[in-house]
């Protein structure tokens, strides 16, 4: 088993299955935040890492989607980094979802942006739909052991249809992508999960077993629990012995405490609400 998926293993394994996505957008961010730091760069890691801080001990990895980072500029960039940063010193695990997917030595560029220097991760996200060649710049790194990829494949947006559901020799076409990936991990540490994961979203409960029974050896990152409505016996179906994958919420987690009237108004209350919610969330799914 390589590093990374050691790493992964063990931390699902110790601490559940919870991803929690780092969607964070200055809307969302506490008054208690708000009152005591001021700018962006201070707000937003200030809100990340209460969040971290509250859920640690309870959550096997956090993703952070760039684009909103992106949205602030420089200062939402540089509280990217910051936060990736502290997670690796306090040895938590990381996925920048970046959801790459142009090719060649753009690629290659690419992956050293996001795992090596300031955006560093230790899991990328990468889109395939151009072709392998957008997929392959990325292998050198994973062959060193310490770092991942989960790549899309069956996505929970209704616009997944258009293309990773056309028909391929009486298949959808994602099992063509799945497969061609597959191929793609001959020279990898696979055993007895590749750090060449999938993105599969939770919300298709009628093809949760076939594509779990056909890639049994990839870790799942399952997006679209809580705010798009994925049920947790469908994830538990894509889920090993709840090991194997990590099911992501976001604005479930984060914008939890908006549930309560007092849930802004201290850093102790926002702790509490936003642990609650990962709590409920991991019951609710091991419940299934």
């Amino acid at each position: 088993m390589s590093l990374i998926t050691a790493r992964l293993y063990e931390a699902i394994a110790k601490k559940g299955f919870v991803c929690v996505g780092l969607d964070s957008h200055l809307d969302y961010i506490p008054d208690y935040i708000k009152q005591k730091y001021s700018g962006v760069e201070e707000q937003l890691l200030a809100y990340n890492l209460a969040i971290i801080e509250a859920t640690q001990d309870i959550a096997a990895i956090y993703k952070l989607q760039i684009a909103y980072y992106e949205a602030n500029g420089l200062a939402g960039l540089r509280a990217y980094i910051r936060t990736l940063q502290y997670l690796k010193e306090h040895k938590l695990l990381s996925i920048g979802d970046i959801k790459r997917g142009d090719i060649a030595a753009t690629a290659k560029e690419y992956a050293k942006a996001h795992f090596t220097g300031e955006f560093a991760a230790d899991f990328v996200t990468l889109s395939p739909y151009m072709g392998l060649d957008s997929v392959t710049p990325y292998l050198d790194y994973l062959k060193r052991g310490d770092k991942g990829a989960f790549v899309l494949l069956r996505t929970s947006n209704p616009g997944a249809s258009d293309i990773e559901c056309l028909d391929y020799h009486g298949e959808p076409l994602y099992y063509k992508v799945g497969d061609d990936l597959l191929r793609l991990t001959e020279e990898l540490d696979n055993e007895p999960y590749s750090p060449l994961g999938l993105v599969v979203g939770a919300t298709h409960a009628e093809e949760a077993a076939s594509i779990r029974k056909r890639y049994p050896k990839q870790f799942f990152l399952l997006p679209g629990y809580g705010a798009q409505g994925a049920k947790a016996e469908n994830i538990r179906t894509y889920l090993q012995d709840f090991n194997g994958g990590v099911v992501n919420s976001s604005r479930g987690i984060i914008k939890y405490y908006q549930k309560f009237p007092d849930g802004g108004e201290s850093e102790a209350k926002f702790s509490n609400y936003t642990r609650e919610a990962v709590v409920k969330m991991r019951e609710d799914i091991y419940g299934a």
